[in-house]
Parts: structure tokens; sequence; C-alpha cells
């Protein structure tokens, strides 16, 4: 049914997906295209997920709370030996990061489809991080080691000049940062980032670095296998963020020249060099007005916006992943390296932007997805789907390709008005005024530019409401004619086996498998 697979990825018979949702789905389809079985895993309000359907075996987990399913390293452990996989791999978010998981999994002789740990550790330390990179010759912000004394960082604050930024030493996707404009603010600000990155990474230590506004927010994606090889596939411009958290991202940058590309995936590679670093991962670089850049930190992960970079280099960065864990060699060579077009994605997230981007839960009643030419979406979404508040708002990416940024933003806005979400809020309005807007569409961006000088204007009409009542309208019709949303379906011309599938979802059974014929 599949293609062979290469000889050296033959031990790859079957992998874990430690993780849900859209990247879940993401892996499996790598796995599933060179010939690997995947195993989800699922809390129990996971039960119907499409992750869950997909793969060819499944395991419940536990309840909702990620501490008792997505992040239980243990039952994770215990899951992956009971079905006899022989890799794992994290998506991003979870365990993605976390060296300790890594480390399990290589003592259970389980491959781990990611960096060594000891590369995690080191770029998981932002302040090592820092001073790594920095005898490597790459650019850092002026900063501090980590710190836990509030007048030792009131007077490097000072010493560095005001604004400064606070971040947790452990920090990541957004959390344990406070901006602090003067000495007044610091004391709160410290507090504030400590107590969050106590909570969310269980240290409270900080660094303080220098507030450079107005900033780009500028990556680099890198492969990197054992045999030495280091590969650039470009940038990646991430500008558009709300409260650290990135909602549109572009791959090249609009300011990004051949000699400054060039540069920046040099510095990429020295940074990932110096780490030891193998597998998928992104160097991210803050860039001045000047076209000045300077080393922000290494997630040692897939991205979620890896598949921008993915349309515009033609690399499946996940099967390169996976053939990196196996041993092979990367599959390009930088000087094969050739950026095609432009791409473009949206985070499409359950909040509302016109109430300041409050949660939206519930379920989702009706469903139409955009496609057409030049249009990908990465997305969990079925009608019937239940959002929980346990987990990540975002739902689904929407990404374009087009031959240069306008038609990728062309394609974008059709694509975007062609999604019907029927059921919650998202924030697909908002995404379709910024790419209307006049400054976003000349490139003139920051990483300030959401919050500091762009609004979201008010429902101009209707039509979104119309749209709705059509949906449901569609959906009311559907459901008399369909059978119930949990019924299984059909794979490879035969039915799963439901009485195990049935058993494991209602928590009575270890796990349900289906074969590939």
């Amino acid at each position: 049914m599949f293609p062979p697979l290469p000889e050296k990825l033959s031990v790859f018979k079957k992998l874990l997906v430690a993780n849900r949702g859209e990247i879940a789905l993401r892996v499996m389809r790598a796995c599933r295209e060179i010939g690997i079985s995947s195993v989800a895993v699922y809390s129990d309000v996971d039960r119907n997920a499409l992750h869950v359907r997909y793969a060819e075996e499944a395991y419940l987990l536990g309840p909702a709370p990620p501490r008792e399913s997505y992040l239980n390293i243990e039952k994770i452990i215990e899951v992956a030996r009971r079905s006899r996989v022989d890799a794992i791999h994290p998506g991003y978010g979870f365990l993605a990061e976390n060296a300790d998981f890594a480390e399990a999994c290589q003592k259970a002789g389980i491959v781990w489809v990611g960096p060594p740990p000891d590369a995690i550790r080191r770029m998981g330390n932002k302040v090592a991080a820092r001073r790594m990179v920095s005898e490597a010759g790459v650019p850092v912000v002026p900063g501090t080691d980590a710190m836990y004394d509030l007048s030792q960082a009131e007077a490097a604050a000072v010493e560095i000049g005001f604004p400064v930024i606070i971040k947790a030493l452990a920090g990541g996707g957004g959390k344990g940062i406070r901006l602090a404009n003067d000495a007044a603010e610091m004391q709160a600000a410290l507090s504030v980032a400590g107590g969050e990155a106590l909570s969310a990474f269980g240290d409270n230590a900080v660094f303080i670095e220098k507030y450079m506004e107005p900033v780009r927010h500028i990556e680099v994606q890198i492969l990197a296998d054992d045999h030495g090889n280091v590969v650039a596939l470009g940038e990646r411009e991430c500008s558009i963020q709300r409260r650290y958290q990135k909602l549109i991202e572009e791959s090249p940058s609009t300011v990004v020249d051949p000699d400054l590309r060039e540069r920046l995936c040099q510095a990429a590679v020295a940074a990932a060099r110096a780490a030891g670093y193998r597998s998928a991962g992104t160097v991210e670089f803050l860039m001045d007005r000047e076209r000045r850049f300077y080393f922000l930190e290494m997630n040692t992960r897939l991205q979620v916006e890896h598949p921008v970079t993915e349309l515009v280099s033609g690399a499946d960065l996940v099967v390169e992943q996976i053939r990196i864990a196996a041993g092979e060699r990367v599959s390009l060579r930088q000087e094969d390296v050739r950026l095609s077009g432009w791409a473009l994605e949206c985070r499409v997230t359950a909040e509302d932007p016109f109430d300041n981007f409050l949660p939206s839960l519930g379920c989702i009643d009706y469903l139409a997805e955009p496609s057409g030419p030049g249009v990908r979406v990465d997305s969990a979404l079925f009608s019937g789907a239940e959002l929980s508040y346990h987990y990540d708002p975002m739902v689904a990416k929407v990404i374009t390709w087009g031959r240069d940024r306008s038609e990728a933003i062309q394609r974008m806005q059709r694509a975007l008005s062609e999604f019907v979400i029927v059921g919650i809020e998202t924030n697909i309005p908002f995404h379709l005024q910024m790419l209307a807007d006049a400054r976003f569409l000349a490139g003139d961006i920051s990483t300030s530019f959401l919050e500091k000088e762009f609004s979201m204007a008010p429902p101009s009409d209707g039509t979104s409401e119309q749209v709705a009542l059509l949906a449901t309208a569609l959906l009311t019709h559907l459901k008399r004619r369909s059978a119930p949303l949990t019924e299984a379906p059909a794979a490879n011309g035969s039915a799963w086996r439901r009485a195990g599938r049935a058993a494991a979802f209602e928590g009575r059974g270890t796990g349900w498998r289906r074969s590939i014929s």
C-alpha cells in the first residue's frame, strides 16, 4: 500500500506521537507517506479527536488536564512500551522541549525524534544560550545572567538602560515575559514574570534584556544531522504578534535581501553547531530598523509556523526529522536550497477579536474548510468537535503560497473568507482586517504593530451572520441525512474494530488497534 522505506529507516516500523490536534495529524500523515504506523495518545476529552481516528492504534492517557495526560511522561513511556513503538515524536508544545522526556525515551530504548537532551538543556537555559552563541560570534541583545534578587535586578536594569524586558530563564511560548519602562515598574514586572515562570516552568529565575523597539521578529529554520551537516532553509517573518504570541508568519521576509539572508543563515548555523544540535530547530532573532540582527533564542523543536518554510523550500520538515533520528543525512545540501515564491500562515484561534480576544469555547456545529490552488489547512477540527479550555485556543492554521507576496495575500484573503466555523467565535475577522491594512500590505510592521498601531474595526455588515445562518441550515440538513458523528468510518475497505475502539473510548480497554491491509 505504501512506498518502500529507505533501507536505514526500516528500523522504524511504528512511531508514537506524544501530542494532540493538528500537529499530531501532521506527523501521522508524514509517517503514513513513508510507511510507518502511527500510535496516538489521548485524554478523556479527546476520545473522538481526529488524531485518534487517524492513527493505527490509540491509547487513553488520563483526564483532560495536561499534567494528567499529555505531560505525563511515565504514562506515555508505558504506552510506548505496551505498543512496542520504535520512536516517539513530541510535536510542539507539551513535552517537545523537555530534556527529561527525551532522556526517558532513550532509557526505554525508544528513538527520540528530536535534538539530543544536552542540546535541549543548553538552549533551554536562555542565559547560557546567549553566552554560548555570543562566543560563537553571533550578536546578542545586551542583557544579564540569571537573577532572583530584586535589588540586583534593579541595578542591572539601570546599567542596561530602561526600558528593559524581564524574561523567565526557562520560559517559552510568550510566558514569563514582562516589560518595565522605568524603575517604578520593575518590582511589579519582576514579581509577575517570576511568578508566572514558577507556575509554568517550575523555576522563578529571570534575566533582563534591553527592550528594543520597534523591532522585527525574524527566525531561521535549520536542519542538522549526526554527520556534521547543518542546513539553513531561509527566514520567516513573525512580527505580527499579540502578547508575544505569533498570529501571522510569512517566508521570506520583506526586509531581507540575499546578502542579509546569507548572514542570518550563517549565524543560525553557527548557533546550532555551538549547541551540538541535531534535528529540526529554529534560531530566532530580533532585527532593528537598520537591519541589525541579534540572537533571541533557539526553539529546539518543530515550530507551529513550519509550513511556510515547507511551501517555499519544498522540504518536508517532519520527514527530515524522522530521517535524522534514524541516522540518515539531511536530504538537502545548502547549495541546493532555493526559496520559491511566497508563503503566508494565519493562526486561527477560538477567540473573539471584537471582544478583546476573549476565549470562545463550545461545540463546532458546522465546519467548511477552504481549499483550492495554493491553499493548505492544517487542522484537527470537525463538525461536532468540542473545544476544551484545557488546551491552546489555536484550532487551525491556514497557509497559502503565491508566486509573490501579493498573490499569497490574495489567496489568504480568499481562503479565510471561505472558512466557515459555526458554534464558536474565531479570530478570522482579525486576519481579514490585518490583511487589508495598508501598512501590513507595504511590509511596514514590527512586533509592537498589532498592539500599538492596529485596532479592530467593528463588524461592517451582516455578512458573517448570513454565513452562519446558511451553515446552520446546512448542518440541520446534513444531520438528517448522515449517521452519528461518533460512528467509526470505514478504512481501507473494512470497518475499524469497533468493539475494541468503543471499549477504549469508554475506558474499559487499554487501547484499540486497526490493521493496514
